[in-house]
């Protein structure tokens, strides 16, 4: 008993708790907003009594995950990693379910969950490992293309299933944990150069008319005019919502509240900034930031390449989720359907984001050598 209490307050001591801290007020800010959208009657109960839940499922994730030697946890990749992809595929059986115009909703009788977000860790765990072990050899050939195909796998399966935000996610991870283990210029240089040909083919073979409208609705202002109560509402409501905002916000007792579609979700930011203005937006845009910076501070800190390149994994992922959802709410993006972590509703979301915290607390209680519950340092 002794030696479990001193592995866990050794194990505490040394726990990133800035970074579990920010992440904390962020949710807690969140359970704030969803009990003033239930007020005037966006949100029920149920949904704020299923984000607290997450929030305390998610932190003992983090917890528990963190104990665990991040080495060991990547070196075992070939046992979660293959089951996320069939927890993925299971939505081509009875048990998905297609909502709007993509495949990505498990439907487990109890619950439904969004597996692409179990994947999201697991590719990270496993590309850290393979590219950690691959070393300079990442750059012949042979082995980038299997590192590239070890993308392509989760990737297209997502794409394939019309799920391209979180196809992008995996895209944006890849390419910053390539950067991270050392890829060489020359693949950079002949990614740059082909991405004029990329994006035609995904334009004229790859893309739906509804995903090439999103697109266009950017851009378009007589578009935007013609679907504004079509596949514009939402972004349109939204501008008008932030701009009710102005500067200080309208509080969280007005009664001129605009109505923006998904707004405790994926538009919750859009709520942000009707009720607290531009002062509030920046505040969690910096709250945000400052999550997103400090992991790439822990990257840096990380005693091996596994370590940091699971921290970059990490860092990219939350940073293209809040750079591409405030996108898309200021109309500078197109709506792909991706939350903004620790802020939007969804349990599955929020239960991963705590969860890929875990490997990070990992590396970070790894920087000196000590005894945890799952590891024993080597004689």
């Amino acid at each position: 008993m002794k030696t479990v209490l001193k592995w866990l307050g050794n194990y505490f001591r040394h726990i990133d708790w800035i970074l579990m801290l920010i992440c904390l007020c962020i949710s807690a800010f969140d359970i704030y907003l969803l009990y003033s959208l239930n007020e005037i009657g966006y949100v029920k109960q149920d949904d704020i009594d299923t984000q607290i839940i997450a929030i305390i499922i998610g932190v003992f994730a983090a917890i528990i995950i963190g104990m665990i030697d991040y080495k060991r946890m990547a070196k075992y990749w070939f046992v979660y990693a293959p089951l996320a992809v069939i927890l993925q595929l299971l939505l081509y059986s009875p048990l998905g379910i297609k909502r709007d115009d993509d495949l990505a909703w498990l439907d487990l009788g109890v619950i439904t969950i969004q597996p692409s977000e179990i994947l999201k860790l697991a590719f990270i765990l496993s590309l850290a490992w393979h590219i950690s072990k691959l070393g300079e050899k990442m750059n012949s050939l042979p082995h980038f293309l299997l590192l590239c195909v070890h993308f392509l796998i989760p990737f297209g399966i997502i794409m394939i299933q019309g799920d391209a935000g979180s196809a992008l996610v995996f895209l944006f991870i890849f390419i910053c944990m390539m950067f991270a283990g050392g890829m060489s210029w020359k693949y950079i240089v002949a990614g740059l150069v082909s991405i004029p040909v990329v994006g035609y083919v995904a334009w004229n073979y790859v893309m739906g008319d509804h995903h090439r409208k999103r697109f266009q609705l950017i851009f378009d202002e007589a578009l935007q005019e013609e679907e504004r109560l079509g596949a514009y509402l939402q972004q349109y409501n939204a501008k008008v919502a932030m701009g009710s905002g102005q500067l200080t916000g309208l509080g969280t007792h007005s009664n001129t509240y605009t109505y923006v579609p998904e707004g405790y979700n994926d538009f919750i930011f859009a709520y942000i900034g009707m009720v607290f203005g531009f002062i509030g937006c920046m505040a969690v845009v910096i709250a945000l930031a400052v999550m997103c910076l400090k992991l790439l501070s822990d990257s840096s800190a990380a005693i091996d390449p596994l370590g940091k390149l699971i921290c970059v994994g990490v860092f990219a992922l939350f940073t293209f989720h809040c750079i591409i959802n405030i996108a898309m709410v200021l109309s500078v993006g197109p709506v792909v359907g991706i939350p903004l972590p620790f802020l939007s509703a969804g349990g599955t979301s929020l239960v991963m984001s705590y969860a890929s915290l875990g490997p990070v607390l990992s590396v970070v209680s790894h920087r000196e050598k000590k005894k945890h519950m799952f590891y024993q340092e080597k004689e």
